[in-house]
């Protein structure tokens, strides 16, 4: 599994809401949106891959889901929002380094009779439904780590009205936590992030620091601190640094700083501050500008534009060298947004997409629902064209092969969903707030819905010509 997240503070956004942000990128599998109901949420949960049976508390809050639509392979519920207004995204793959290995292993078997811990396959459904502010979502998720262990490195994203907190698993059963700063926008791209932690603050208010119990001796015991000033940053101690990362996961830490800060630091050249092979790029920024949700998606869509990596431009000299955020296999990409200077009822709301970001459009929707439009729910492993999730696959795959001709199509099908979405959204809220009666979510979802179907099967139309136009086997007399 491989993805990139974004969080942002609340004095980061433009209109004081917190944001957490995941492109799910895992082997071009169907995903759907759902909203899991009380009644449907089990009691007794099952990993498929950790091999574990979980009991759960009683009185699961409702919450809403982009999970697989094949069931086969587990759940794999990526991203949603609970009723309490609480939002989660989980997981990021992050790194590590084989002394963390060796003091505290992974948990791995093959043998369905050994329990082997919990995964990203299993954490928004053992955690979203039962808390009610994004710390308690690290707590209660830093419990079950140290209670079951893990299998694999992940990072997850919690938010709240107030708050946006970020937690990495290290090794099989210890964590880390920070909560996000106001002003400040965090960017992790599948290497350990946290390049501070305040241990006198984990061990003491827990404030803004939070770790599994024994973290200090942990640290201590197996020689892990690798500072030499005295101040301790996790992602030395805990990552990799690898020339693996080098393509893989800083170029697009450096994308994404430039994109947030492009004056403040220098980007490019033999003096430049920081390159795609720098290891030092800060795990978060205070922006230059304050981000929408659009400059959030904007950057989750991104492949090097206006570098000389990016593999869709003609111009550009070293095209395809790195790994782009925008993705080819992307499944779904959530932005989680809590408004908090809206009533509770209207807080929430989910910006999704489905498929290659690089080529799909989000479409914002209410979360305060028991149920979603079909075109977002009803989706089977067959491709087809009645759903948002295989079209926007479709699209993509198309737009790709004929990225001159249907880039300026795909951009303005992005934007015609985002705005209308928008402009369902602010009709809305306003309704609602001036009558007082909040029960007008899923109509204003359908409609918001109805428009992403009619502007996917417009582009769609389009991008299926321009590549029949392409076609290799193409022929007309004047061609000879």
């Amino acid at each position: 599994m491989s993805c990139t997240t974004i969080l942002v503070g609340k004095k980061a956004t433009n209109d004081g809401s917190t944001m957490i942000a995941r492109t799910e990128d895992f082997m071009f599998e169907p995903k759907k949106m759902t909203v899991m109901n009380p009644e449907d949420q089990p009691r007794k949960y099952k990993c498929v891959n950790g091999h574990l049976e979980i009991d759960l508390p009683d009185e699961p809050m409702r919450y809403t889901a982009c999970p697989n639509a094949d069931p086969e392979n587990g759940i794999w519920a990526a991203t949603g929002i609970n009723e309490a207004n609480v939002g989660m995204t989980a997981t990021e793959t992050i790194t590590t380094n084989p002394r963390v290995q060796a003091a505290d292993p992974l948990l791995r078997s093959d043998d369905p009779n050994i329990p082997c811990g919990i995964g990203e396959e299993d954490m928004v459904v053992l955690v979203l439904p039962y808390i009610r502010t994004a710390r308690e979502g690290v707590l209660r998720l830093g419990a079950l780590l140290e209670k079951y262990g893990t299998y694999e490195m992940n990072g997850i994203a919690f938010n709240d009205k107030d708050e946006c907190w970020w937690l990495e698993t290290i090794g099989g059963h210890h964590w880390i936590a920070r909560r996000v700063a106001d002003r400040e926008v965090v960017i992790m791209p599948n290497q350990f992030g946290m390049d501070r932690f305040d241990m006198d603050d984990a061990f003491g208010g827990k404030e803004e620091n939070l770790c599994s119990a024994d973290l200090r001796e942990f640290i201590s015991d197996n020689f892990l601190d690798r500072g030499q000033d005295g101040v301790f940053n996790p992602r030395n101690a805990f990552g990799s640094g690898s020339s693996h990362d080098h393509v893989y996961n800083t170029p697009r830490a450096w994308y994404m700083g430039r994109t947030l800060c492009p004056t403040r630091y220098r980007w490019d050249g033999e003096n430049a501050d920081f390159t795609p092979f720098s290891d030092n790029i800060p795990w978060s920024f205070v922006p230059e500008k304050k981000l929408a949700a659009e400059n959030v998606a904007e950057m989750l869509s991104s492949h090097y534009e206006n570098t000389p990596y990016d593999p869709c431009a003609k111009y550009a000299e070293k095209p395809g060298i790195y790994r782009p955020i925008g993705i080819n296999r992307t499944g779904c990409t959530g932005i989680c947004q809590i408004r908090g200077y809206m009533p509770k009822e209207l807080q929430a709301v989910q910006w999704v997409s489905f498929a290659s970001t690089a080529y799909s459009a989000f479409v914002p929707l209410y979360t305060n629902v028991s149920k979603v439009p079909e075109y977002m729910s009803e989706v089977t492993t067959d491709a087809s064209t009645e759903n948002l999730s295989w079209a926007s696959r479709l699209i993509g795959a198309l737009a790709d092969h004929s990225y001159g001709h249907s880039i300026l199509t795909v951009e303005r099908y992005k934007a015609a969903v985002a705005a209308g979405g928008r402009r369902i959204i602010l009709e809305y809220d306003r309704k609602m707030k001036e009558s007082g009666k909040f029960d007008l979510f899923e109509e204003a979802n359908e409609k918001i819905v109805s428009i992403a179907k009619e502007e996917t099967t417009k582009c769609l139309n389009e991008v299926l010509l321009n590549a029949c136009r392409e076609m290799k086997n193409g022929y007309s007399r004047w061609d000879n």
